[in-house]
């Protein structure tokens, strides 16, 4: 995707912004790397990004693809991965979600304690229909979940998530910016860990391996 200058500049400032905050920001139709803070990351127990204690990521109020309303009590138990993207993204929504059902497959018998989670930050295409046949590329138990513009806003700003519309060259066209990364909750429901886009999943894998074997008291 080629940008106009003042765009280029424009979407620069707005990521600079808010560095402190957000993990790794994407254009869709290009990967890359990057990083989120949090409390002591503990690079000798976890491949990817501890954020363990954070005060952000706590809940959701969503709808899930099958008409469901959904919180993070719901999923209490499992090992909860919540990927931020849109259905239309060419690049790396595809490969993270695809990446997701392969760390369910590495996790064996304990595959089934993984919920893999993808919220849409485009209500405004992403309809149910669209999403429910989208998710049945990578797994039957994953679910995506969508909400109002006003209830997008406030998950992606509770998960300290970019996103933001970027026109394309026709006048109805555009693609998203927007947060690249999974963030990876324990059977207790408490935020645990954020892997960067590119991580690949054996390393994740491993993580949750971790994960299922810690105590959750």
């Amino acid at each position: 995707m080629t940008m106009h200058p003042d765009n280029l500049r424009r979407r620069s400032l707005l990521v600079l912004g808010t560095a402190a905050v957000l993990p790794l920001v994407v254009g869709c139709d290009r990967g890359g790397s990057g990083g989120a803070g949090g409390p002591a990351a503990d690079a000798a127990k976890f491949n990817n990004i501890d954020i363990s204690g954070a005060e952000y990521a706590r809940d959701f109020t969503l709808t899930d693809h099958h008409g469901q309303p959904r919180r993070m009590a719901d999923f209490k138990g499992k090992l909860v991965a919540i990927f931020f993207g849109y259905t239309q993204c060419p690049d790396v929504c595809p490969t993270s979600m695809a990446e997701l059902a392969e760390v369910k497959k590495a996790l064996g018998a304990d595959g089934d304690k993984l919920q893999g989670l993808f919220i849409t930050v485009d209500p405004e295409r992403d309809t149910p229909e669209l999403l429910k046949a989208y998710m049945s590329g990578f797994d039957p138990s994953f679910l995506a979940l969508r909400g109002t513009p006003e209830q997008t806003a406030a998950v992606a700003k509770e998960f300290k998530v970019f996103f933001a519309k970027v026109p394309g060259k026709a006048a109805d066209s555009y693609t998203m910016d927007h947060t690249a990364g999974v963030y990876v909750f324990d059977t207790a429901g408490r935020i645990r860990l954020f892997a960067r886009h590119g991580g690949g999943p054996a390393a994740l894998a491993a993580d949750m391996k971790q994960l299922l074997q810690a105590p959750t008291a």
